[in-house]
């Protein structure tokens, strides 16, 4: 039974999984610590793929001091050898007598493996305490592995009348800089950052993360700004060679619908990787897309993108939670809406919000909403 002591110390666990947000991708989120007699002995968090996991960091700050002491850790230790050794077996070996974590890893190569082990080699274990707050640390590695999709953020900014740009195609800038500088954090955490043919021909965007690293985390010169894949949905490979977002660090995906080598060439020489993922409506497939993106250990997918395309993954049921920034500002009836969702025209048949988050940056909001379960 989980007292007091076990909440403060996993809570701690937590924050230091936290402080691995913009560096562990595609991995978890993974913080741990070590505690005797009610000290904290050692502590670690997972900086980034290949590098030592959260356990064996904060069993090498423990030393001796961790035999008979408690563990606490946000994710189940894993059982496998991948690119480092299984944590399980670095906390038998270092004979703690009890582990307790947030939450199973859903990876089928550990999904309770990690728990059984200890239990077998006597080592008390429990889990599931803050459960869902180490849910909210990871929810694109846990519905990749659980369901082989993304996580799917769509931000969107629009006035307060629900517009996102004048007739004219004019939207810079609907929202202010603290608005803007809020996204740059978002795109950082983002493991892809998706778009359509039609913002890239519009707006020529660059969709990199134009932070520095001192700003992201404290972990030094070794770990700069990682950049998220620019992954855009181009179905007849319209995008210009010399598109803006070709030109900078990263690489820049392009799905199409069926693929022109001669369209093509000039593309991939320009460094774009294309991949085609059609279906029979002459359009790219979203959900195959997805996917795709799953497959390549992408766990979560920022959307900056137009009505349309927005639309069309929501109306989809592909959006997880949608960013919407609210400028205090009016633009009228012929500015463009927020979504291209035709075939409401029932109460009945509107899409659900709960909205988790309200806050002022500025003078915008920022609303976050997770789409309701039917």
């Amino acid at each position: 039974m989980a007292d007091r002591d076990d909440h403060r110390h996993m809570a701690r666990a937590l924050r230091l999984a936290e402080r691995g947000l913009y560096t562990t991708d595609p991995n978890p989120r993974v913080g741990a610590l070590v505690v005797k007699d009610g000290v904290v002995v050692g502590e670690g968090f997972h900086h980034r793929a290949g590098e030592p996991h959260a356990e064996p960091l904060a069993l090498s700050q423990a030393g001796e001091k961790a035999r008979g002491a408690t563990v606490y850790v946000s994710l189940e230790p894993c059982s496998h050898q991948g690119r480092t050794p299984p944590c399980a077996d670095a906390l038998i070996r270092a004979g703690v007598a009890r582990v307790v974590a947030a939450m199973q890893d859903p990876n089928p190569l550990v999904a309770g493996r990690g728990l059984q082990r200890l239990r077998e080699a006597g080592v008390s274990v429990e889990c599931g305490l803050l459960e869902e707050q180490a849910q909210q640390l990871n929810p694109g590695f846990i519905k990749r592995m659980e369901r082989g999709l993304p996580f799917v953020r769509c931000k969107m900014a629009m006035s307060l009348d629900g517009r996102t740009a004048m007739a004219s195609g004019e939207s810079q800038w609907i929202t202010g800089p603290e608005a803007r500088r809020d996204v740059q954090f978002f795109r950082a955490r983002s493991s892809a950052i998706l778009t359509g043919i039609g913002t890239v021909l519009a707006d020529d965007p660059s969709l990199n993360v134009r932070l520095v690293a001192e700003e992201l985390h404290d972990l030094g010169p070794d770990y700069p700004v990682r950049q998220p894949m620019r992954v855009v949905l181009d179905s007849g490979l319209a995008m210009p060679p010399g598109a803006k977002l070709l030109t900078l660090a990263g690489e820049t995906m392009i799905f199409c619908n069926r693929l022109d080598e001669t369209k093509a060439e000039p593309l991939r020489r320009a460094g774009a990787l294309i991949e085609s993922m059609g279906d029979d409506a002459d359009r790219v497939d979203l959900e195959k897309s997805l996917r795709r993106l799953a497959e390549l250990a992408i766990n979560e997918v920022w959307v900056e993108t137009g009505p349309t395309l927005a639309g069309a993954l929501l109306a989809a049921g592909l959006v997880d939670e949608l960013i919407l920034y609210v400028a205090p500002h009016l633009m009228g009836d012929g500015a463009r809406g927020l979504f291209h969702l035709p075939g409401l025209s029932r109460m009945a048949d509107r899409i659900e919000l709960d909205i988790i988050d309200a806050r002022s940056l500025g003078r915008d909001l920022r609303l976050r909403a997770r789409i309701k379960a039917s």
